[in-house]
């Protein structure tokens, strides 16, 4: 895992307007800024691919879903949010309430864990989730391949996985999820300049579930 620091350690050299300035504050280093960029980055993916309206889609630690509800304002209409904590979906119920989006379906659910009903889902997003998996003291490294096993779970064959991360680059979010998932796109982020060399404070990836090969025996059936 590699904080942002060391992604910025990775970067290529400088770039436009790159000079020996000191690296001040930043919004986007702020958590607002953070949900802000990954909803309209995930809303703008959704409709650049034409992604029907009616496409059931999770929303994987939900939080306040401010995300459904702006997804529910987009024309989404097939929406569910699940969190492990109960006052995160309380909190999510009022927000839905008041803006008026009935539609939306809230669950509080373990990712890792998941019930049976959970399942079938054509698109899946995470916005922090992993990472905060990732941080774990306890087996955080077992919890990591749960998650995958859980996303296999959920997400149908073919369906779509939109992962932003704060803590992992492309290539280690790819080796994460080399087991049944393939890297689809890779989304722009904001670039940020730190002693002459340019980084990105966020990754955030397009993930397709790899869809199941027909066994020898499935085809002789």
């Amino acid at each position: 895992m590699a904080v942002a620091g060391e992604r910025l350690g990775r970067a290529a050299g400088p770039g436009p307007g790159c000079g020996e300035e000191p690296f001040g504050p930043s919004v986007l280093g702020t958590r607002e800024q953070f949900g802000e960029e990954s909803m309209v980055r995930i809303i703008r993916w959704l409709e650049k691919q034409k992604v029907p309206l009616d496409s059931s889609l999770l929303d994987i630690g939900t939080g306040n879903g401010v995300l459904l509800v702006e997804l529910a304002k987009s024309g989404y209409t097939n929406l569910t949010g699940i969190d492990y904590s109960p006052s995160a979906i309380e909190l999510s119920e009022k927000i839905r309430e008041k803006e008026g989006m009935s539609n939306i379906k809230l669950k509080v659910e373990d990712f890792l864990a998941p019930s049976a009903e959970l399942s079938g889902f054509e698109i899946c997003i995470d916005k922090g989730t992993f990472d905060a998996i990732s941080l774990n003291p306890d087996n955080a490294a077992g919890k990591r391949k749960q998650y995958v096993r859980s996303l296999c779970s959920v997400l149908k064959p073919g369906g779509f996985f939109l992962i932003t991360s704060c803590n992992w680059t492309k290539e280690e979010l790819s080796n994460e999820f080399r087991e049944g998932f393939e890297i689809l796109e890779e989304l722009p982020t904001p670039k940020f300049c730190f002693g002459g060399r340019i980084g990105n404070s966020v990754t955030a990836l397009v993930f397709q579930r790899k869809k199941v090969r027909p066994s020898i025996l499935d085809k002789l059936d």
